[in-house]
């Protein structure tokens, strides 16, 4: 599988996932010219523009980062629970990253009015209280180990601050301890991020 990635854009939930996983994966990185870093032009792999998109072995693509967590997932056949109220669980999670805390981060990527980033800013800020409600006392999102929304939430952890968007304490600890897994080491590493 290839992942057409960007170094720190969401694809990097994708990244840690397949890391993690341990399914074999090649790298390929776009400029922000659209150019894949050996000089194809990336709207041929993705017609919609950005990152992520998986390239499957028989030249399918998917993109969005909720279809290729969740093809990663089957494919693996982990981080996402077989059956039980956890899977569904994991699912609605992983729908809450994709549209609300995602979606509300979209203004601090564009150059939108400060207006609108403050409401983003606000709102973000009680989504991640609901999250960090949600994780407790728990090591991962949904329990003791990870699944498919805590790549992604990592993600967003790793933008927020760099936005002034304050998250509680318990989502800081978390993070902290996202960042010291090895697939999320090895991701940051491959990417040039740590």
């Amino acid at each position: 599988m290839i992942l057409y990635y960007a170094p720190g854009a969401c694809s990097l939930a994708d990244h840690i996932a397949l890391i993690e996983t341990r399914l074999p994966y090649k790298l390929i990185s776009i400029n922000r010219d659209k150019r894949t870093e050996d000089g194809r032009d990336y709207l041929t792999v993705n017609p919609k523009g950005y990152v992520p998109a998986l390239e499957l072995d028989d030249g399918t693509v998917l993109t969005e980062n909720l279809a290729i967590l969740a093809y990663i997932a089957h494919r693996s056949e982990a981080l996402l629970p077989e059956d039980g109220l956890t899977r569904w669980r994991a699912l609605e999670a992983i729908s809450f990253m994709a549209t609300e805390i995602h979606g509300g981060l979209r203004p601090f990527f564009k150059n939108l009015p400060t207006p609108e980033k403050e409401r983003a800013r606000n709102l973000l800020i009680k989504h991640f209280a609901v999250l960090a409600q949600q994780l407790g006392d728990k090591a991962f999102l949904l329990g003791d180990r990870m699944t498919i929304p805590d790549p992604y939430l990592f993600w967003a952890l790793k933008w927020a601050p760099v936005h002034g968007i304050e998250v509680p304490e318990r989502l800081q600890a978390y993070f902290a301890r996202m960042k010291s897994l090895p697939s999320v080491e090895q991701a940051l590493v491959e990417e040039g991020l740590a």
